[in-house]
């Protein structure tokens, strides 16, 4: 039987794709002791991998697919070649990207790796920072970031605690955010954003070009995307007359449209609807005073688009 080697991230991304892949149909048992979880699936097999050298492993084809951050495939220079009309060059790619997964650690969506100075300190735009020591772990993103602003400095590489390091240690810090709390815990200012970054999944140039490894992907692809299209929002089911319909569609938001399906009583109507979570608590009330009865709201676990 064919088999696929997939990287999971080790880490801070760890457990949220763990739950990402559970809500996907895929289950991932980790041990503390090992670093190849097994999964439900007898195709795949899975290996924990840090995020930070996740498309070195997929590049060199040690791995046929993994999920990393966008920031970490430009670190590992990892990313493609674009000829002048868009289009990718197939031979300079050394991964292929296969689809972005807007989740993070702590939210689903981006994170972004900030440049951060002392609040109290004199530098108030990326250009103060002239012959300045900027402490990351992000060191060539940071590099090219500078190269571009035409902006002279120093990057370090960071090992860890990199609040910590400025004024002492470093004039500036490009670190990696959520939602700014550590930052302003250790009394530091955000000046500029360096890069924006979501998790990506992506697969090796062999892997990529064998059918059968391509389709598993892209199946995992589909479900991942999926389950992340299904976050935050529930479903809605309802009966109601239809001398009452009109007054009840008004109030539901839907993905696309309601469905709408006959009852066995003529004079009557099901609907059946997603909506996100947060509204839910104000909608039903209101459904319930325009005349719908038997409202059902269960749970989505994935929403193919």
């Amino acid at each position: 039987m064919p088999t696929l080697k997939l990287g999971i991230p080790k880490g801070s991304l760890e457990d949220a794709t763990i739950q990402l892949f559970a809500r996907a149909g895929f289950n991932i048992y980790t041990s503390t002791r090992s670093y190849f979880p097994t999964i439900d699936d007898p195709e795949i097999s899975c290996m924990l991998i840090r995020a930070q050298e996740m498309a070195r492993y997929v590049a060199d084809g040690i791995l046929d697919a993994g999920l990393t951050g966008q920031d970490w495939i430009a670190e590992q220079q990892a990313t493609p070649v674009r000829r002048s009309n868009g289009t990718l060059e197939p031979d300079s790619m050394t991964v292929v990207p296969i689809t972005e997964l807007t989740y993070a650690k702590q939210s689903f969506g981006k994170v972004r790796w900030v440049l951060a100075v002392p609040e109290e300190s004199r530098f108030r735009e990326p250009c103060d920072l002239e012959g300045c020591t900027i402490a990351t772990e992000l060191v060539r993103a940071t590099e090219a970031y500078f190269a571009r602003l035409g902006v002279k400095v120093t990057v370090e590489f960071s090992w860890g605690a990199t609040e910590v390091k400025p004024p002492v240690l470093a004039d500036a810090i490009v670190e990696v955010t959520e939602t700014g709390s550590s930052l302003r815990a250790n009394r530091l200012r955000i000046l500029d954003t360096v890069m924006e970054s979501t998790t990506q999944l992506i697969a090796s140039q062999g892997a990529a070009r064998d059918p059968w490894k391509r389709t598993k992907i892209d199946n995992i692809a589909l479900l991942l995307r999926a389950a992340i299209e299904a976050q935050g929002r529930v479903g809605l089911m309802l009966n109601v007359r239809r001398a009452d319909l009109a007054g009840v569609l008004a109030l539901l938001p839907a993905l696309q449209r309601p469905t709408i399906s006959p009852l066995s009583d003529d004079d009557w109507v099901a609907l059946n609807t997603i909506v996100d979570e947060k509204t839910v608590r104000d909608l039903i009330p209101r459904l319930k005073a325009a005349a719908a009865q038997g409202i059902v709201e269960y749970p989505l676990n994935k929403i193919v688009v």
